[in-house]
């Protein structure tokens, strides 16, 4: 019967268990990413009385980044954003176009993450 013997393995073990640790930590770099995009979106949104900007906000969950735009004193965010041919009311979708505009920044921060997490890996 033969056996091998891995060098390294426990440290490897060890160091992917904090790197999958560090997966938890997400949340925070899902909310940063929102808000670079919440930045620029605060940037682009229409501004008629500026309390559209104002209700602009972020949040991070485990598994996204979130931008809420509207609360009960603007009902009128959605329709601005998505549109409402109905009312002949045109789409603005700055949101949308906030996320793209900000990609380069929040695709970082993921890369960055990602390369911090690996860092951790270590073998022999």
């Amino acid at each position: 019967m033969a056996s091998a013997h891995v060098q390294g393995a426990a440290r490897l073990e060890a160091t992917l268990r904090r790197a999958a640790a560090g997966m938890n930590e997400l949340r925070q770099v899902h909310r940063s990413a929102a808000a670079l995009v919440a930045v620029r979106a605060r940037s682009l949104a229409p501004r008629r009385t500026g309390r559209l900007v104002g209700t602009i906000r972020v949040t991070g969950t485990r598994r996204g980044g979130v931008v809420r735009v509207g609360d009960n004193t603007t009902p009128y965010a959605g329709p601005i954003h998505w549109g409402w041919p109905a009312r002949a009311i045109a789409a603005d979708p700055f949101v949308s176009r906030a996320a793209q505009q900000s990609e380069p920044g929040w695709v970082g921060l993921y890369a960055r993450h990602r390369d911090e997490l690996l860092d951790q890996v270590k073998g022999l």
